[in-house]
């Protein structure tokens, strides 16, 4: 299965994946706060202050779960937010240190770690502020601080305890940095790919837009002779030759049966060239613009089109070409490769509209379902094959819904288009 939302919906900021990555590491910070203070205390017998040491990952606690309710209202982060994030970190670090023995406390390394994650995540003017403020932290620390309460056996040899800590104070930074860096890049990655989903959006968008004036160009050119053919028919109609000739009579309304059709598409073409609703829109219901489409279509294949409701209680809205365009498309590519039966499924979830066009045809070849929905992407092997999705899913994307397109068992294939009944929905303008 392949899913295609449109419009694409907005990424996760790289701010944000920042703010998320920071939030991580603080719950390294608590965790390996707590299991230094009961290993100190537990195994090397030191005497520590726990009242304060332990409200520094208390706070770092809450911090974390008040970030956590940001990340599901929030997309974007400033660079100031990010900086009194980091901010909060090295103040915490510095407290810890503060009662724990100061610049004589391995654990003052750890500083590091915090100015080279302020140099990646953050503009040269803070991150600066960060490098000058931890060595501001390091120097207060170097003068000021509560010494350790060390027990007799380490008193004598406070060395080769400073060594101990450094080792796994090395250790621990190794370890973050390691992290840091792998899940910075793969932030990067994800940016990289977000970026990439543009680029290719804005090149759909210029080809429909190109597409869309040489449509709307010819429409305007075809006018003109498509006026002067029903003209002709029309005399033709009267002439007593052609009116004494029942062949030619039917054939002549078959003709203009025909010439009406063209002129219902290329106005239609010339709608949707202007504004999708137009300034008139016609005013329709759920149920009565899919009983339209639904007859329309139906008289027109051999096949069936089987219509299944499960939309619940009907709703008024805009009935714009450009949604009966756009359906009319993904009926077409299901009856062209499953003539003897189409499904189409209208039904509601929450506040969205859900269409369903399903086949019984020989589904999509697996190696253009991740192509499904760009242009000429089609294995049909004629020319302009694959536009059909292509401008369906253009058009979903500026109605704001999405597109799924899957394989079905045994076999058929399922075009589901999930649209937001809020940018269908008719509402009645006050008066001035």
């Amino acid at each position: 299965m392949i899913r295609l939302i449109a419009p694409i919906p907005p990424s996760r900021s790289e701010s944000w994946r920042n703010v998320l990555l920071l939030m991580q590491l603080r719950w390294i910070a608590v965790f390996g706060q707590l299991a230094t203070i009961v290993a100190v205390v537990q195994i090397l017998e030191v005497r520590l202050p726990l009242m304060p040491l332990l409200m520094a990952p208390l706070l770092l606690i809450l911090i974390n779960l008040a970030t956590a309710s940001l990340l599901r209202r929030r997309e974007h982060f400033s660079q100031s937010e990010l900086f009194n994030a980091l901010l909060i970190d090295v103040a915490a670090l510095g407290w810890q240190l503060y009662h724990s023995g100061g610049a004589t406390n391995p654990f003052t390394f750890l500083f590091l770690l915090q100015i080279v994650i302020g140099a990646v995540i953050l503009t040269p003017r803070w991150s600066w502020a960060i490098a000058v403020l931890a060595s501001l932290s390091m120097l207060l620390l170097s003068f000021v601080y509560v010494p350790l309460d060390l027990p007799a056996r380490h008193a004598a040899h406070q060395f080769d305890l400073y060594r101990l800590g450094s080792l796994f104070c090395f250790v621990l930074a190794a370890v973050l940095l390691v992290f840091f860096v792998v899940r910075l890049e793969r932030n990067r990655r994800e940016s990289d790919k977000a970026l990439e989903a543009l680029r290719q959006q804005a090149a759909e968008e210029d080809h429909i837009i190109r597409m869309g004036l040489l449509a709307s160009g010819a429409a305007h050119e075809l006018g003109t002779p498509l006026s002067s053919i029903s003209v002709i028919l029309g005399d033709w109609a009267h002439l007593p030759a052609i009116a004494a000739n029942a062949d030619f009579s039917e054939d002549l309304a078959d003709m203009r049966t025909q010439l009406d059709r063209c002129k219902t598409i290329v106005s239609g073409i010339l709608m949707s060239a202007g504004d999708l609703r137009g300034e008139n829109p016609s005013v329709s219901s759920v149920r009565a613009l899919f009983g339209d489409i639904a007859s329309e279509w139906q008289s027109r294949m051999d096949g069936e089109l089987r219509v299944i409701d499960r939309f619940g209680e009907d709703v008024a809205i805009v009935a714009d070409p450009g949604l009966r365009q756009v359906i009319g498309n993904v009926i077409d590519n299901a009856q062209e490769v499953s003539p003897g039966l189409v499904i189409l499924e209208i039904a509601r979830e929450n506040d969205d509209l859900l269409i369903t066009v399903s086949d019984e045809g020989p589904g999509f070849a697996p190696e253009m379902l991740p192509r499904a929905g760009q242009p000429y992407a089609s294995t049909k092997g004629r020319d302009g094959g694959g536009l059909g999705l292509f401008l369906v899913f253009n058009v979903v994307r500026k109605l704001g819904g999405q597109i799924t397109v899957e394989n079905r068992e045994p076999q058929g294939a399922t075009v589901r288009l999930t649209l937001p009944l809020a940018s269908l929905a008719y509402t009645k303008e006050k008066p001035a």
